[in-house]
């Protein structure tokens, strides 16, 4: 009599889009470097010497626009997985026309705080930080509107939709984290900036 051998079956390996993958640990870096520079900003201003000065009221119309940009992300994203082209090339431009719109409106911030006599080198750390936390996130901005540039350029193409939604995940995935990074860091310098 031949003796049973239990043979267990190997489980699937969990895997993932190696593109995603690194996007993913692009948005942690990123995540580690903001928590980095909140967290200085905290310990630095407990030291003193630290200028109170208003936030531009512009930071509340850009954060209201940086929210309408990812609902209209987001209704893209369920107008490519319905293959509703026309809905998508409209919801995807109107994301990409709202983001260059923050963009204006953190330059025009900039231009409030320095009508406010608040510089990048004013000569206290206040003025700095505030300068390098969302100037920082300004280029990430940048480099989202360039990849929703791609996806358009796709999206006319036809080479998103249903079959094809990596490109507008990632997307979207990026845009939503970098939209919640920059409400974060407004609440955070709503209650920090005094």
């Amino acid at each position: 009599m031949s003796a049973l051998r239990i043979v267990e079956m190997p489980d699937k390996p969990l895997s993932m889009n190696p593109k995603k993958f690194a996007l993913w640990l692009f948005m942690a870096s990123v995540m580690m470097m903001f928590a980095s520079l909140t967290s200085a900003y905290i310990v630095r201003r407990g030291d003193g010497n630290w200028r109170i000065f208003d936030l531009p009221d512009m930071f509340w119309i850009t954060t209201a626009v940086i929210v309408i940009s990812s609902i209209s992300m987001h209704v893209a994203m369920m107008a490519a997985k319905r293959d509703n082209m026309t809905v998508l090339k409209g919801s995807i431009i109107l994301t990409t026309i709202l983001g260059i719109g923050f963009l204006y409106g953190q330059f025009n911030a900039w231009g409030d705080l320095v009508g406010a006599n608040v510089y990048f080198s004013g000569g206290n750390p206040s003025e700095s930080f505030i300068y390098v936390l969302t100037g920082v996130h300004f280029l990430h901005i940048v480099s989202a509107i360039i990849f929703l540039l791609i996806v358009v350029t796709n999206v006319f193409r036809f080479q998103v939709h249903s079959k094809k939604m990596a490109q507008i995940q990632m997307c979207a995935t990026y845009w939503h984290f970098l939209d919640a990074l920059w409400v974060y860091l407004f609440v955070f310098l709503l209650f920090n900036h005094q």
